[in-house]
């Protein structure tokens, strides 16, 4: 099929996310796909995908002829590797620290507080990963925007384990207002992140933190279990964008 690559499915791909790094269109994807179940890739599936003019290969560590055919080599292959495995990281840590701090203060542990602690080192790392890009004062806002949206998460969690739903709805319309502060950032600092996916992809997060919550606090383990996994798959999703637009803005 002319202009088009072979791409097997990974751990936590979307047709969404392919599109985006594929600089292509969801539209495309299926249409070049006859029969996929965009609800239901699997793990070693062979789809065909058909990338758009400004394309950064998969960071699977290897080069074929697809790549060389766009004129990739292998050092910046490894450099586009490291740069969406180091945001895959950072979101990973966020996740993994976001869940052992809700479960901290609900179970009111002991250790709630050191781990909150180590949780809010989080935004300094991204303001760290962002400040060679894009300079140190937005990288700072970054650090303050993650540090708001992580405070206020933790408000969110108090007040519903305490069952005070006033407090709970105004810490929630804050912490609403903050995840639509960071999309208007991002889309300002970077032409390639629009502020429409980037509000849809951040309150996707609070919905699914949320009803972990609510399932932690309702002693329904299964669910926050479940919750859990569907929140890390979409930190996933949320780096992959993030690495994504930040090769389309600096490609050198």
């Amino acid at each position: 099929m002319n202009g088009t690559i072979r791409y097997t499915i990974r751990p936590y791909d979307t047709i969404w996310m392919l599109a985006q790094v594929f600089n292509t269109t969801v539209d495309d994807i299926m249409r070049i796909n006859p029969g996929i179940d965009p609800r239901n890739l699997m793990i070693g599936q062979v789809i065909n995908i058909r990338p758009g003019y400004q394309y950064y290969p998969p960071y699977d560590g290897r080069m074929n002829n697809d790549f060389n055919d766009f004129g990739v080599d292998s050092m910046a292959d490894q450099g586009m590797m490291d740069l969406f495995n180091y945001f895959r990281m950072l979101w990973e840590e966020h996740y993994h620290w976001t869940t052992l701090a809700v479960i901290g203060i609900i179970q009111e542990l002991p250790q709630a507080d050191q781990i909150l602690q180590r949780l809010l080192r989080n935004p300094e790392d991204f303001a760290n990963a962002f400040a060679p890009f894009y300079g140190d004062e937005d990288a700072r806002r970054l650090q303050e925007l993650l540090t708001a949206h992580l405070t206020i998460a933790a408000e969110v969690v108090q007040a519903a384990a305490a069952g005070d739903n006033n407090t709970l709805a105004e810490a929630d319309a804050r912490w609403r207002q903050n995840a639509d502060n960071m999309a208007a950032f991002f889309a300002e600092i970077n032409p390639n992140w629009s502020e429409e996916d980037w509000e849809a992809m951040l309150n996707e997060h609070l919905d699914i933190l949320t009803a972990f919550v609510t399932s932690w606090i309702e002693g329904n383990n299964e669910d926050a279990i479940a919750q859990a996994d569907n929140m890390e798959a979409q930190v996933l999703e949320m780096a992959d964008m993030m690495a994504s637009g930040i090769l389309e803005q600096f490609p050198g």
